[in-house]
């Protein structure tokens, strides 16, 4: 049995890093995906998807993710039943969290309309055998469509 699934859409809330009782970390956050194909009126509906994260990935996603925010979400799909304060039983479902990733987004500035941290690095350093004299250029570490075989 397989069970992945994989979305990209905006986070929806804010999101908030809370401890369960035995001292596990754990991040609740909702994201909005739009739908593949638009509507006869070239609309596109959109679907929101509880996500899950546990742990370093819910550090991760606090740490470095707002409100707002592009996102990519790699998971399981789960069910989870419960019966609410009304005494009605109810099922939710949601996406545990495997991998949480950037999009490539750019990321907005102080002075726009959302604040979002600095992304980390995301071109490796300079290798250590390099003079430390040497000044680091980006572009030696960055790859073009010309590094590609196909």
């Amino acid at each position: 049995m397989y069970n992945k699934c994989v979305f990209m859409g905006r986070i929806t809330n804010d999101l908030e890093l809370r401890t369960t009782p035995t001292g596990v970390n754990v991040c609740t956050f909702r994201i909005a995906v739009d739908r593949r194909f638009a509507d006869k009126d070239g609309k596109r509906q959109t679907d929101f998807f509880t996500v899950v994260a546990w742990r370093q990935q819910a550090d991760y996603v606090c740490r470095w993710f707002g409100k707002g925010r592009m996102i990519l979400v790699e998971g399981e799909m789960t069910t989870r039943r419960y019966t609410d304060k009304n005494n009605i039983d109810r099922e939710v479902y949601e996406v545990v969290a495997d991998r949480l990733s950037f999009t490539g987004e750019k990321v907005k500035q102080a002075s726009d309309s959302g604040y979002y941290p600095d992304e980390p690095p995301s071109t490796p350093a300079p290798p250590s055998e390099q003079s430390a004299s040497k000044e680091y250029n980006k572009d030696d570490y960055e790859q073009t469509d010309d590094d590609y075989p196909f």
